[in-house]
């Protein structure tokens, strides 16, 4: 018996499909996979990529070689929406505002971010800082 050495991102450790022959088809590793795992069809499908390599094995037809390491990734059942828009800005274009305004954004995405990470003592002097910053 050979084997394709399976984990879901978010796990640690490392599980085994055994298969007879040199090749599993990604259709088979993926019942296999959803089989051991007690998971259904109707619910998710599996994003499987070689760990080594990066690679997504996307065609149902493809072979992955025994003794492989692979990532397994639960997905949507109807594969993955897009659920926001984005707008990207050409980075041609100018900056509009003053240096001050654009500067007093920045530090404010900053004091955000900081503020979900820090302690609060910490969130005192930012405060502090960031208040002094704006209203000169």
């Amino acid at each position: 018996m050979l084997s394709v050495h399976y984990k879901f991102f978010s796990k640690l450790n490392y599980d085994m499909v055994t298969f007879d022959g040199l090749y599993i088809s990604l259709c088979d590793l993926k019942l296999q996979i959803m089989g051991r795992e007690k998971l259904t069809a109707a619910s998710c499908d599996l994003q499987i990529t070689n760990a080594q390599t990066k690679e997504e094995y996307t065609d149902g037809n493809a072979l992955i070689p025994r003794n492989s390491w692979v990532i397994v990734r639960r997905i949507p059942a109807g594969g993955v929406k897009v659920t926001s828009k984005t707008s990207v800005t050409s980075q041609t274009e100018p900056v509009r505002g003053t240096s001050k305004a654009v500067c007093k954004n920045t530090i404010s995405h900053f004091f955000l971010h900081t503020a979900l990470n820090s302690k609060p003592c910490s969130l005192v002097l930012i405060f502090q800082t960031l208040t002094n910053y704006i209203f000169q």
